[in-house]
Order: C-alpha cells, then sequence, then structure tokens
C-alpha cells in the first residue's frame, strides 16, 4: 500500500495535546466514491480544532489514528490550484455534515481526498499559503459579519478577544469593509497588533465610545455582558466560540428591551467561501499570519499555536 507523510492523533491527552501528537507515515488516502478526488497539498494552517481533536474533543477512540488538518490548498488531478472547502456531507454525523479530520482525513499530510465538489479555483495572484488561512477561521468571521451579522447594514463593530483566528480575520474584513472597529485584547503587545490592523483595541470590559451595531463573540462567559452593554438597539451579537466559559448570565430585560439579536453560527457554504476568496482578491485583503513553517516541522508549528501566543495564524508550506 503506498505510503505518505502526516501529522496525526494516535492517542488522546487533555493535559498535554502535544504529547498525543505523532508525525509520520500513513497509508495513502484512497477516494471513498467515484465524486472523490485526490489533492497534492501545497499549504495548510492549524485551527485550535486541531489541539481540540488532540484533546478527544470529537473524537473516539475507535477513529485513532486521525489525520488532522481542515484547511487547505492544492492541486487537483487536472494539476489546477485550489482551496479545499473543508465541510463534508456526513450522513452519520447527528449534524449531517463534518469537517476533515473528524470523520474523514484530514489536511495535515501530503495528500487528502475529497468530493470534487469541495474544490474552489485559487484566484490568480493569491498565495497558496494566504489562501490555506482562509476555509475555516476566516470563512467563520465572513459569515458572521455578512449572513448573520447584516454588516452592510451597520456603521460599527465590536469584536471580542482578537488575536484568535475567527477573531482577527473579524477585524482584517470588517475594518477592509469600511467599518468602524473596536477589539478587545488583554494583552498589551496583541492590542498593540490590532491598532496596526486598522481597528481601536481597548482592554476587555472597556466602555466604547458608542454603541456598535454588531459584535464579534469568540469568547463566551467572560466577555458576554460587555458585548450585551456595547450593543446598540436592534444589534446582532453573532456567536461562533466559547474559549472562556459556554454559559455565561445573559440580562434578558437588556436583550428584549433593546430588541437584540443573538445569533449562533459555525463555519460557512462554499458560496461563501468563494465570495470572501474574491473579496480578499478584489480589495487586496491578505490573512493576518502569525508565522509559515515548513511541513518537515510541523510540531513548532504545533508548539507555536499551543502556546498563546500566535497573533493570525499559523502555515504550513508544504512545498519548502
Amino acid at each position: 500500500m503506498p505510503i505518505m507523510r502526516a501529522a496525526f492523533a494516535s492517542r488522546f491527552d487533555d493535559a498535554d495535546p502535544l504529547a498525543a501528537l505523532t508525525v509520520g507515515e500513513r497509508p495513502e488516502p484512497t477516494p471513498p466514491a467515484d465524486d472523490w478526488v485526490t489533492v497534492q497539498l501545497r499549504a495548510t494552517s492549524l485551527n485550535h480544532h486541531d489541539l481540540w481533536s488532540l484533546r478527544g474533543v470529537g473524537l473516539t477512540e475507535a477513529q485513532l489514528p486521525m489525520i488532522l488538518g481542515c484547511d487547505a490548498v492544492g492541486v487537483d488531478p487536472e494539476g489546477r490550484p485550489v482551496v479545499v472547502y473543508p465541510v463534508v456531507v456526513t450522513p452519520g454525523d447527528p449534524r449531517g455534515v463534518s469537517i476533515l479530520s473528524e470523520h474523514f482525513a484530514g489536511t495535515l499530510a501530503e495528500r487528502v481526498v475529497v468530493p470534487r465538489s469541495n474544490l474552489i479555483p485559487l484566484p490568480d495572484g493569491m498565495a497558496a499559503t494566504d489562501a490555506a488561512c482562509l476555509p475555516t477561521a476566516w470563512l467563520t468571521a465572513w459569515r458572521m459579519l455578512t449572513t448573520k451579522g447584516r454588516v452592510a447594514e451597520a456603521d460599527s463593530v465590536l469584536v471580542q478577544g482578537a488575536g484568535g483566528g475567527v477573531a482577527t480575520a473579524a477585524v482584517a474584513l470588517a475594518v477592509a469593509m469600511g467599518k468602524r472597529v473596536y477589539a478587545t485584547s488583554r494583552d498589551a503587545v496583541k492590542r498593540d497588533r490590532i491598532s496596526a490592523l486598522g481597528a481601536t483595541a481597548v482592554e476587555p470590559g472597556a466602555r466604547l465610545p458608542e454603541r456598535v451595531d454588531v459584535v464579534i463573540e469568540t469568547v463566551g462567559a467572560a466577555t458576554f455582558d460587555h458585548s450585551l452593554k456595547s450593543a446598540a438597539p436592534m444589534a446582532r451579537i453573532v456567536v461562533s466560540g466559547a474559549t472562556a466559559g459556554h454559559e455565561p448570565s445573559v440580562n434578558l430585560r437588556r436583550v428584549f428591551a433593546m430588541q437584540l439579536e443573538i445569533l449562533g453560527t459555525s463555519m460557512g457554504t462554499p458560496g461563501e467561501l468563494y465570495e470572501l476568496l474574491a473579496f480578499c482578491s478584489d480589495n487586496e485583503v491578505r490573512p493576518v499570519v502569525d508565522c509559515v513553517i515548513p511541513f518537515s516541522r510541523v510540531e513548532d508549528a504545533f508548539a507555536r499555536l499551543h502556546s498563546g501566543d500566535a497573533f493570525g495564524k499559523v502555515v504550513i508550506d508544504h512545498e519548502a
């Protein structure tokens, strides 16, 4: 059986997820159906989902070993550069879908197999290492701002916890859309970097100069009360994560008195990924990249993400 090099979860370790990471040889992927194709990978990027998988969240022992990774850019069987949309129809999953590295092998390998319909052309002039940042974190941020947050109707946006992948993407996209953007971070260095993106950086819980029309919320309990207090009448608070607690205390009087909308979302559609790629290409928006690391040093990439010091995406170059 042909083999390839890959990074995969070989066991689970909640206390030390890096200890559960293995880099070694795995069998070449085989398309499970006629409409699936093999993609030769050029660049990928990491997400916190990869660390959660190493902790055992979303996977079972029976699914091990599981090749990790959701985001990817590669070359299709006809030699065309493509961006991989990572959501796959999965009848056995309660959600009806899953993302790569949950039920199907992920992208941290030399090759991956996906439905042909999951391939989107790489825009001309866009670097593979930039486009590899977009299919998960940036797509989630795009959907939060556009489809859910209706940012076209807004003048101002608050992003909680900028520095993480989704939040930093939301800052960059909202600034590129011409909105007034406020962003919180506990880290003074990250606040400086947020300011450099064109946003007004503030400490968590700080009073804003105005109430905002859209709140991007990925932090959860630690910031949710501030999100409510910062929201203008009929604002949208869009939630896609809860890294600091999933059970916030919610003042329902504020919700109904201010006619607020609290909306949940995750990932996005292939059409939204196409729109995101076109927006970034047309407006020369480059993803915020913390570092680019060769695939031969994929362990270092995981260590960087796990450190909590990364600002923006940790990208892996499969051609370096």
